[in-house]
């Protein structure tokens, strides 16, 4: 009996002892520990993510090329609908009633008691007009955010655009993304992803019954800050850019203007073009889906993907190359008589030059001169065969970063094409070719192909007597204006600086006397080279390459016209308006002259040769 009596109250004991814990556990979490107050509240409660705004993109001169405007996502959270007018709501945010059954349906799929977007980037005006019946709809809620925005409508191929994530890109990232967030999908959108993004953050919104916020959870003291990303300080002159795509307009082709002691880019266009805000809001798909279409390919980024042979601008860099290699010297002359002939072989000039030397051979752009200087240089130079002297050549030309990614900063750079011996050991058998065989690649033809920012990048080489900075858009992140290092070492092409004065006086006459004499720039030395480069899917592009002043040079530029002939009839014209804009703030050239460019439509020919005031034909 006794013990019986003793354990009746050991049990009680212990019953007493576990309501005691229960009671102070209880006690922690409805008075002390706030965090289950939320989780119960959690059904008055709804949370926003902040997205931060993206950071601003300005000019050399801090003129805005790219910001950011509000828009609005409506979202909905299925359990908490009641009955509501579905016409009403289709006519206040623009859409059609099936288009919203229907996601009101993949909606109550998803989660019933978790937010789903029904229609994304409503514009500020629509949001004005709803958010004053937003409570007649109960289980809709409004989400702020912002998209991009271009106020001078330009330079859609550097500055690029943003989208969606999707599954892949959330995974790749280590889930750090999530669904309804944007980022950079082309140009330097993409390329400073990082530092443009910023970091998003959270707000607890307390509502009532009538899905009307009612102020911020606990003064804010659960809420996150979102932080907005870095501004870009972009290496555009606007004025230019501006510029350079009204005389490319009706044009197929690519403009690319470097500072040459830095390697900043000041403008760069590829034309045709589009204006970039067409890829923001609503109607991003639509339009989306009409530029993929368009014949005229306005989405290919041609100043980095576009490959041509270089033509006779190449000749500048065989000249600089036979020099290191001592077959050439300023003295050394070629005979012409109308072309390079060996064997049944025939290279045509365009003029039966007499005898030049290596200036002359700039000045007049001599096709048989170089091609005898690549045969001496391939066949007869101080190597043991032609396959040794030829990768002796290839690796002087690669240095020039022809044929090589610059590594720029925009995605998906090209690196264009520099043959290689085993390419033609195959195609002609080891050791069965010579020079002759590939004789067209001393003048910048045959399996040679550069892009057009290799082009004016070879300017700056030959601006800088000797090396150059890798081409970039970015001059300054954030507020310190941090320039990546890569963009600040020098690049040398291994060639001594004393070889380049006989090219670049060559290419002084060129501007002065020579194919692009219509081109000269009143007080302003110019050097330049045109180049005609054959098509053989149709009319030859017209290239003209350039660098000014001679001395202390401020720009480097490179155009290509496709299918437009003569490089000195609009390559060359285009280059100089842009130079004497970008150096003096004008251009003198006669109204006649300006015109031309201007109203030429060369995607449907129209236009004649250039002419003189006279009217005379060149």
């Amino acid at each position: 009996m006794n013990v019986f009596f003793e354990r009746k109250y050991v049990v009680q004991g212990i019953f007493i002892l576990v309501g005691i814990v229960l009671l102070i556990k209880l006690f922690y979490i409805q008075v002390i520990d706030n965090k289950y107050v939320v989780s119960a509240n959690s059904n008055v409660l709804r949370k926003l993510v902040i997205y931060p705004a993206r950071g601003i993109v300005y000019d050399r001169h801090n003129k805005i090329l790219v910001q950011n405007e509000p828009v609005y996502d409506l979202l909905v959270i299925p359990r908490q609908i009641l009955p509501f007018d579905t016409s009403e709501l289709c006519r206040l945010i623009g859409i059609k009633r099936e288009v919203l059954i229907s996601k009101l349906k993949k909606a109550r799929s998803f989660s019933p008691v978790k937010s789903s977007i029904i229609e994304k980037q409503l514009s500020a005006r629509t949001y004005a007009t709803f958010q004053e019946k937003l409570f007649e709809f109960p289980g809709f809620f409004v989400q702020n955010r912002t998209v991009r925005k271009y106020p001078n409508a330009m330079a859609a191929h550097i500055l690029g655009y943003i989208g969606e994530v999707d599954e892949r890109v959330i995974e790749k990232s280590g889930n750090y993304y999530q669904m309804g967030d944007y980022l950079g999908i082309s140009g330097i959108e993409k390329s400073y992803e990082e530092v443009l993004k910023g970091r998003r953050g959270v707000k607890n919104i307390m509502v009532d019954v009538f899905n009307r916020a009612k102020g911020s959870y606990e003064d804010g003291k659960y809420d996150t800050t979102a932080l907005a990303g870095e501004k870009l300080i972009c290496s555009l002159d606007l004025q230019l850019q501006q510029y350079g795509e009204l005389l490319m307009r009706n044009k197929r082709g690519s403009v690319v203007a470097i500072e040459p002691n830095t390697g900043e880019i000041l403008a760069y266009i590829s034309s045709p073009n589009y204006d970039p805000n067409l890829l923001v809001g609503r109607q991003r798909g639509s339009n989306y889906s009409k530029l993929v279409q368009d014949e005229l390919k306005p989405l290919f980024n041609r100043p980095i993907q576009a490959q041509y042979p270089p033509g006779s601008i190449f000749k500048i860099v065989q000249a600089l190359v036979g020099q290191q290699e001592g077959v050439l010297t300023p003295q050394t002359v070629f005979p012409c008589g109308g072309g390079y002939r060996i064997g049944g072989l025939l290279v045509r000039c365009t003029h039966n030059h007499p005898p030049l030397n290596l200036e002359e051979s700039i000045q007049y752009s001599c096709n048989a001169y170089y091609c005898n200087a690549f045969r001496k240089m391939i066949d007869q130079g101080p190597y043991s065969n032609p396959q040794e002297g030829f990768e002796v050549w290839r690796n002087r030309v690669q240095k020039f970063g022809l044929g090589t990614k610059l590594n720029i900063d925009l995605p998906n750079e090209l690196d264009g094409l520099l043959p290689t011996q085993k390419r033609y050991d195959r195609i002609y058998g080891k050791a069965r070719w010579k020079s002759s065989t590939i004789i067209s690649l001393s003048i910048g033809q045959g399996e040679l192909g550069v892009t057009p920012m290799q082009m004016a990048n070879l300017m700056s080489i030959l601006a800088n007597r000797g090396y150059y900075y890798i081409p970039h858009l970015i001059k300054g992140i954030g507020e310190r204006k941090i320039v990546k290092p890569e963009y600040t070492k020098k690049n040398y092409v291994d060639i001594n600086p004393a070889y380049f004065e006989t090219v670049i006086n060559g290419m002084e006459k060129v501007v002065q006397s020579g194919t692009a004499y219509w081109s000269r720039i009143p007080n302003i030395i110019m050097c330049g080279k045109t180049g005609t480069v054959e098509n053989p899917h149709g009319k030859d592009h017209s290239v003209f390459v350039a660098f000014a002043p001679k001395d202390n040079p401020k720009i480097a530029i490179a155009v290509v016209i496709e299918n437009a002939g003569f490089g000195a009839s609009w390559a060359a014209p285009i280059a100089s308006m842009m130079v004497e804009q970008y150096l003096t703030g004008a251009v003198t050239k006669p109204k006649y002259y300006q015109e031309r460019i201007l109203e030429a439509n060369l995607i449907n020919p129209t236009e004649g040769k250039l002419k003189t005031k006279k009217g005379k034909q060149l």
